[in-house]
C-alpha cells in the first residue's frame, strides 16, 4: 500500500496530516500519484476532500501545489507531508502569521538548509500562484528564492516527527505512538509473541511465532527492521 496509508497508532499516516490541518484551514487537498487506486477509495470516506492527481509522473511537492492553481484560486496554502508523523497540532505555524512570507515549521533546526526537517509550511497567495505542476521540490523553486531575498520566516519545532520513508522509521514512529509498546491494529490476532512490532489490522500472529521489532501487514507479509 502507498506509504500515506500505512497505519501509526492505528490510524493511517493521511488521515492524521487532515486531521492536523482541518481545524485550521477552510478546504483540504490531497495529491495522489503512488497507489492511486487505494488512495482514491480511501479518501471517498472523508467527504470534501479534494483529490489531485498526478499523473503521469509524480511532480514533487512544488509541482502538486502547481498543479492545484485552479483549486487553490489565490488563496494562501498550508502543506505538510502524508508520510511523517507529526502528532502535535499545526497552530504555532498560523499564529500570527501576517500573510506576506513564507513561513516553514523546521524540526530542531532554526535555519534553512537543503536537507531540513519540515514539520509544516505556509505559502502566501503569491508563492502558491508561482508555481508550476512541472516535477520539483518547494526548497529549489520556493524557500531558496524567498529567504534569498528576506521574505522567509523559520519556526523551530522541537516535538515528535519521524519521516517514514523506511520500515526502521515507520517501525520507530509506531513505538513513539505508543509510548514503546507493540501496535496491534483492529482485529489482529496474536497466539505467539509479539515484542515491539507492529500489527495490521486483522493480521496474525501463530502460536510459536515470535515476532520483535517487525511489522506485520494485514496480507501476511513479515517486514523485519533490523
Amino acid at each position: 500500500r502507498p506509504k500515506a496509508l500505512c497505519p501509526v497508532g492505528e490510524v493511517p499516516l493521511v488521515d492524521l496530516a487532515l486531521d492536523r490541518l482541518a481545524p485550521l484551514v477552510g478546504a483540504l487537498a490531497v495529491n495522489v500519484h503512488h497507489g492511486r487506486g487505494a488512495m482514491e477509495d480511501h479518501l471517498a470516506a472523508r467527504p470534501g476532500v479534494h483529490v489531485s492527481i498526478e499523473e503521469p509522473v509524480a511532480l514533487g511537492t512544488a509541482g502538486a501545489v502547481g498543479r492545484l492553481r485552479p483549486w487553490i484560486a489565490g488563496r494562501a496554502v498550508a502543506v505538510v507531508n502524508a508520510d511523517a508523523w507529526c502528532p502535535d497540532p499545526l497552530d504555532p505555524l498560523l499564529g500570527g502569521w501576517d500573510g506576506t512570507r513564507v513561513r516553514l515549521l523546521l524540526v530542531g533546526a532554526d535555519a534553512l538548509s537543503p536537507r531540513a526537517r519540515v514539520a509544516g509550511c505556509l505559502l502566501p497567495g503569491e508563492a502558491a500562484a508561482a508555481l508550476t505542476d512541472e516535477p520539483t521540490g518547494l526548497y529549489e523553486v520556493c524557500w531558496k528564492p524567498w529567504a534569498d531575498r528576506g521574505a522567509l520566516e523559520v519556526l523551530r519545532h522541537d516535538g515528535p516527527f519521524v519521516d517514514c520513508g523506511t520500515p526502521a522509521d515507520y517501525l520507530g514512529a509506531n513505538l513513539a505512538a505508543s509510548g514503546g509498546a507493540s501496535v496491534l491494529g483492529d482485529g489482529a490476532v496474536v497466539r505467539g509473541v509479539v515484542e515491539r512490532s507492529v500489527l495490521w489490522p486483522d493480521a496474525v500472529v501463530e502460536e510459536g511465532e515470535v515476532l520483535h521489532d517487525a511489522f506485520r501487514t494485514t496480507a501476511g507479509r513479515t517486514v523485519l527492521v533490523r
